[in-house]
């Protein structure tokens, strides 16, 4: 049966803030894996880019269950991972970690704008402020996997170019939920329901989180401050140097993090962050001046960009 015959708009209209995961009737028979691979049920972009997954990596089925749902595997390069299908949307899998502990998750997603521009990107979610109106818990954030984030950048933009694809290729700000305390990155294919249903532009992002999986790396991991959502300046950083940007935020919530997200956002990157690259004319010279204040404090680097 074709993933995309699960799709049931009666799971819309499911109430998302319902309690996520019940042990006894949604998981079953799924072992320890290294990475896991999170697709939604009610998401369209999710269901095909899962798709691609399994057709082009060879994923199989196994005998496990997650939500009365098939769960499909494979050992790449002598990583264990496992791709799971939820029955609602991504940002809402607060609870996921209580069954599960993967070292990396990556979820995959639809990626929804207001202008519609083709857009392939990586970012980590969490709350960076007191707000949790998309899931996850106030001033909050996951753990940033920067290298895994960068190795998909990287890959999205190879692939945009090699099959000249007309989409752009960013980094997004942290932002939505779920808040969770292993390394955690979305994967998104957007803005519209035309690139949703893009068949090739899902086999990119395939390609991509494959490239997360796989990939070793030695970059220098860089926390991102000011500037806007899709921070193009920061993807160029990226794209061009041995950087990989964390946590990222934008211009809009400079104005509300405290010291103390400051430090989560360097804390809760997995690897070691070596400095902080500010847009510097994409946010207020007050918070600017606060900002460094307090990476002063930690004996982190500023950089202008």
């Amino acid at each position: 049966m074709s993933l995309r015959m699960w799709l049931n708009p009666k799971h819309t209209k499911a109430n998302p803030k319902k309690t996520f995961f019940s042990p006894f009737s949604f998981f079953s028979g799924l072992k320890s894996v290294t990475v896991l691979i999170v697709a939604s049920k009610t998401d369209v972009a999710s269901l095909n880019i899962a798709e691609k997954i399994i057709s082009n990596y060879k994923f199989e089925k196994t005998a496990a269950s997650f939500q009365q749902n098939p769960v499909y595997a494979k050992s790449v390069e002598g990583v264990e991972v496992s791709l799971v299908f939820i029955n609602q949307e991504t940002i809402w899998a607060q609870d996921i970690t209580d069954y599960l502990k993967p070292q990396l998750i990556i979820f995959i997603s639809r990626h929804s704008g207001v202008a519609g521009i083709p857009t392939l990107s990586v970012h980590t979610p969490g709350n960076l402020t007191s707000e949790a109106k998309f899931g996850g818990n106030p001033q909050r954030i996951s753990i940033s996997p920067a290298g895994a984030m960068k190795n998909a950048l990287l890959e999205m933009a190879r692939l945009r170019n090699e099959k000249s694809l007309d989409y752009e290729v960013s980094y997004e700000c942290t932002h939505h939920g779920p808040s969770l305390d292993v390394p955690t990155m979305f994967a998104e294919l957007g803005s519209s329901e035309r690139q949703w249903e893009d068949l090739q532009a899902a086999e990119v992002v395939a390609h991509a989180i494959m490239a997360a999986v796989k990939g070793k790396s030695n970059e220098s991991a860089v926390l991102g401050v000011g500037g806007p959502h899709y921070n193009k300046r920061f993807t160029e950083i990226a794209l061009s140097s041995s950087k990989a940007f964390g946590h990222i935020i934008p211009k809009y919530a400079t104005p509300h993090v405290d010291a103390e997200m400051i430090l989560q956002c360097v804390e809760r990157t997995q690897e070691r962050v070596e400095a902080a690259v500010f847009d510097w004319k994409g946010m207020r010279g007050t918070d600017r001046e606060r900002i460094a204040e307090t990476l002063k404090g930690l004996r982190i680097a500023v950089e202008k960009a």
